[in-house]
């Protein structure tokens, strides 16, 4: 808390600098409405692997990104406004809004530039890391902003619905901007090595899935060594229904499907030392990877007790946790579990170029995860937030009332009305 303020303090001065000190504010209001006026331009990975493969052209991508990104964070910051006062007024959603409206401004500067300007592309991938660089620490200081509200007030069924709303949403637009901004350094920043040359910017057009599962799983299962000093073996079985004997490929962003894993496999580690802990060896966590016509499917088993049927939903929620509150060092160790945004932002990289993710519960037993992904990379398709009428009415209608029977929490004790009658 303290920290955010500090920074707020410090990025409000920096912010009014750059859009020009009093009628800055003004002007930022302005472009935000300018762009925000613009749907979002969704590109499929078939799109961003053919561009940087065979056309790649950075005037080209300059004069794209110079006008897409402030669109995705006009959209985005139209949407901001709507959150409930309590929860925009706190500290660290102000923070995060300072930086979106800071970096619009600076991109905006780039409009009228001309693209046969070296100089103009140089500064621009500058300009662009500079965004990136900002952006890191989103995702933690808007869930703290949510962590802020909800120990202050109240959270009503209806702010909840509009606050999950928001934020799917909002962690969506974030993903789609780095995949924009990561896309145009690593084909056209000589000066970051970073890149793998087999891969077109950030995907990779022969991505081994089995060898991400593998990677995955020994990331968590360090992790869970270094927490618990114990952890469960990995039983995998693949199944090419496409090519029969093949390796299992698809075309992805690997970066995006090993988030997913390790989350999946952190989660999984973690319940089965916890359920078995009296058992004298663990169970393993079993791993179906298939390769279908249409979708790649990956089912993560394990034998951790499972989960009640009427807490599902609540796994997918940004308010919700099956960990205590985690303490961060001075270290910035990664702790195992407790943030209660995991699962959520999972859901959100497998939905973004079309796939999914979700929960299957044996409570007693195990719990299986399946993420889906499309196998053909024309049908991956950005999966993009747009602020218009339908948006703003999420965050205007009240929960109707249910037009079924909700069961109490406890069953009525009908002798004690029995007697009373």
């Amino acid at each position: 808390m303290k920290a955010a303020r500090i920074a707020l303090r410090s990025a409000a001065p920096l912010a009014a600098t750059t859009t020009g000190g009093g009628g800055g504010i003004g002007r930022a209001t302005s472009e935000v409405e300018h762009f925000a006026r613009y749907s979002p331009s969704p590109l499929s990975i078939k799109q961003f692997l053919d561009f940087g493969s065979t056309n790649a052209c950075e005037r080209t991508s300059f004069s794209f990104l110079r006008h897409e990104l402030p669109v995705r964070l006009a959209n985005i910051l139209k949407e901001i406004d709507l959150l409930p006062s309590p929860l925009l007024i706190t500290p660290s959603v102000q923070l995060v809004k300072s930086w979106y409206v800071q970096s619009l401004m600076e991109l905006v500067e780039f409009r009228e530039k001309k693209p046969d300007d070296h100089k103009v592309l140089s500064d621009f991938i500058d300009a662009i890391v500079k965004v990136r660089n900002r952006h890191h620490d989103v995702v933690p200081t808007m869930a703290q902003g949510v962590l802020e509200y909800r120990d202050s007030s109240r959270m009503d069924p209806f702010t909840n619905q509009n606050i999950q709303y928001f934020l799917d949403r909002f962690y969506m637009s974030r993903i789609s901007i780095r995949m924009l901004i990561n896309q145009h350094t690593l084909i056209f920043d000589n000066s970051n090595s970073q890149g793998n040359p087999k891969h077109i910017g950030c995907i990779d057009p022969c991505c081994d899935v089995v060898d991400l599962v593998h990677d995955a799983f020994q990331s968590a299962q360090m992790l869970c060594d270094q927490y618990y000093f114990a952890s469960p073996d990995l039983k995998l079985i693949q199944v090419n229904g496409k090519t029969a004997g093949q390796p299992l490929h698809i075309v992805y962003v690997p970066s995006h499907l090993f988030h997913m894993l390790f989350e999946l496999f952190k989660n999984a580690m973690r319940a089965t030392v916890e359920h078995q802990e009296k058992k004298p060896s663990l169970d393993p966590i079993e791993v179906t990877v298939v390769l279908g016509k249409e979708d790649l499917s990956i089912k993560i088993s394990d034998r951790g007790g499972g989960v009640p049927l009427r807490k599902i939903e609540s796994l997918f929620s940004y308010t919700y946790s099956t960990a205590p509150k985690p303490v961060m060092d001075s270290n910035n160790s990664t702790p195992l579990a407790g943030f209660g945004y995991g699962l959520p932002i999972s859901r959100l990289y497998a939905k973004y170029f079309q796939g999914d993710l979700n929960l299957c519960s044996i409570s007693g037993y195990g719990t299986d995860a399946l993420i889906y992904l499309k196998a053909l990379s024309t049908e991956s398709v950005e999966k993009l937030p747009v602020f218009n009428k339908s948006a703003c009415k999420h965050y205007q209608l009240a929960i109707e009332a249910d037009d079924w029977c909700v069961p109490s929490k406890e069953p009525k004790n009908l002798s004690r009305q029995s007697a009373a009658a």
